[in-house]
């Protein structure tokens, strides 16, 4: 496969898995607002999902539900919006159109039209948000079943799920990150299970949460549960595990300097994580180990930037 190609369709995949995480941390964030009695702040996800806000932008739109999901979501100068996210992913679709099946194209193309139309916009600024964004979500979840079900398992396939658990992984260490920041900061206690209820939310792991712990939150369990569990899709390690599965397919492929390169990152970001041992008390330690973990992953993907699509 051409590495243009290859470089393509692994972006696309991290697009669409970037706008779908986006989408359910604003979705979960936004109900949880509801439950403040004093005015919300939406700052430290914007710090994450709008970093080119300057520090008076930001104070004009942290306290506005309705900027933000307009920033967030629709704006067009924003370049981490779901908006440009969608059309980044379409516009890497059509370029490789005869590489991945009319479906899976179809299927972008419309997520594409159906987030720029004038209805959707509307219910965005005046309407009820919260359908709103579970409409995305659900185009997400569309592609996603797409992909499954018409894609040959070539290489194109692997490049996709490469990039989708790459991003995936990233996702998880932020919403992690941001959420217990807040929490740490609120210092209250009565309100850790409530904010930790809604961290599992914002990662689709509530339900095996509540069937592995048994309702019991704690802040060690839902660590355990996002960063360690390997049979949580949408923890840390199980995305590293699953970018070393996919990886590995490349082998025989792949000039061995170049796989040997990412063999070393990927195996050493996995062992880092997988052998770390966290203290859901001591903030600072955590955010450090989060922090690096994401300077982890971005490497591993300037590697395969590098390596194996011929960027520089």
């Amino acid at each position: 496969m051409l590495s243009r190609v290859a470089d393509t369709i692994y972006w696309m995949a991290r697009y669409v898995e970037r706008t779908s995480g986006m989408l359910q941390v604003l979705r979960t964030t936004y109900i949880s607002s509801q439950d403040v009695i004093k005015d919300f702040s939406w700052r430290p996800l914007l710090n994450t999902y709008a970093p080119e806000l300057t520090t008076e932008e930001l104070k004009e739109v942290e306290w506005d539900t309705t900027k933000v999901f307009e920033h967030l979501i629709l704006g067009r100068e924003n370049i981490s919006s779901a908006y440009n996210n969608i059309r980044q992913a379409r516009e890497n679709a059509r370029a490789i159109q005869d590489h991945i099946p009319k479906e899976v194209w179809q299927t972008l193309n419309n997520y594409y039209h159906f987030i720029r139309d004038r209805e959707f916009e509307n219910q965005v600024r005046t309407g009820d948000p919260v359908t709103a964004i579970d409409v995305l979500i659900r185009n997400g979840l569309l592609f996603t079943g797409t992909v499954k079900n018409t894609m040959t398992r070539d290489e194109g396939y692997t490049y996709l799920h490469i990039g989708k658990f790459l991003e995936r992984s990233i996702i998880s260490a932020d919403v992690l990150r941001i959420k217990l920041s807040v929490m740490y900061s609120e210092l209250k206690q009565a309100e850790e299970a409530r904010n930790l209820r809604y961290l599992l939310y914002s990662l689709f792991g509530y339900e095996i949460y509540m069937k592995t712990y048994k309702g019991n939150f704690n802040t060690q369990h839902v660590l355990e549960l996002i960063v360690y569990n390997p049979f949580f899709p949408h923890s840390i390690l199980y995305g590293l595990n699953q970018v070393n599965r996919y990886f590995e397919r490349l082998q025989p492929e792949s000039l061995p300097e170049s796989y040997a390169q990412l063999e070393f990152l990927i195996g050493k970001t996995k062992n880092n994580v997988k052998y770390s041992a966290l203290p859901a008390d001591q903030s600072n330690i955590l955010n450090q180990f989060l922090l690096q973990t994401r300077a982890d992953l971005i490497a591993i993907g300037s590697s395969f930037s590098k390596y194996y699509f011929g960027n520089t």
